[in-house]
């Protein structure tokens, strides 16, 4: 078996459109309300902001990816207005039973034009010694829960990042759920 202990790996692109002098991902990342973390994907089940012990800050997200039921407790290492790298060491609950893994988050935003910006979610997950062991112990192949992770990882990226972009817009905006709601509802009609 080769050193790469990548479980899955997943980039998605969506539009943000709001210029990009008013996009700032650390403070949406960093102060994403549950509920609307919850509107993001139908498999995010709740959010919250906290620190760590020496204060940096750090968000916790619960969420499912397929069979499993993940807490990730991620730790800002960057976050700044259009890059943020959040990593987290995620408790992974599976029908086979529990262990951690390692996420990392990148979240960045590049300009596209003056009113429109491009939103990359990149998503890297690895297994740490503690999954390696829970692997073995359960027999599990490592290709196995690899290509099983990948997929479910890839489609729950899919779902979730135009949804994380259309909620960055709108906070870039100024809009709350209801008026940015109300104003998908006008361009609706207009069509």
């Amino acid at each position: 078996m080769s050193n790469d202990y990548t479980l899955s790996l997943s980039t998605v692109t969506a539009k943000i459109y709001a210029p990009i002098e008013k996009v700032n991902i650390a403070d949406w990342v960093l102060h994403l309300p549950d509920a609307e973390y919850q509107r993001c994907s139908t498999a995010h089940i709740a959010a919250g902001a906290t620190t760590t012990d020496d204060g940096r800050p750090m968000s916790i997200n619960v969420e499912t990816i397929g069979d499993a039921f993940v807490v990730q407790h991620y730790v800002a290492e960057v976050q700044e207005p259009h890059f943020c790298r959040m990593v987290s060491i995620s408790d992974s609950i599976s029908p086979a039973g529990r262990t951690k893994l390692q996420v990392v988050w990148e979240l960045s935003v590049k300009k596209v034009d003056d009113h429109t910006c491009e939103y990359t979610n990149h998503i890297h997950s690895t297994a740490t010694d503690q999954t390696l062991t829970f692997f073995k112990e359960h027999g599990i192949q490592f290709e196995k829960a690899h290509a099983v992770r990948q997929q479910a990882s890839h489609a729950h990226n899919q779902e979730e990042t135009p949804k994380f972009a259309k909620s960055i817009e709108q906070k870039a905006l100024g809009l709350d759920h209801a008026q940015a709601a109300a104003n998908s509802m006008a361009l609706e009609d207009k069509k």
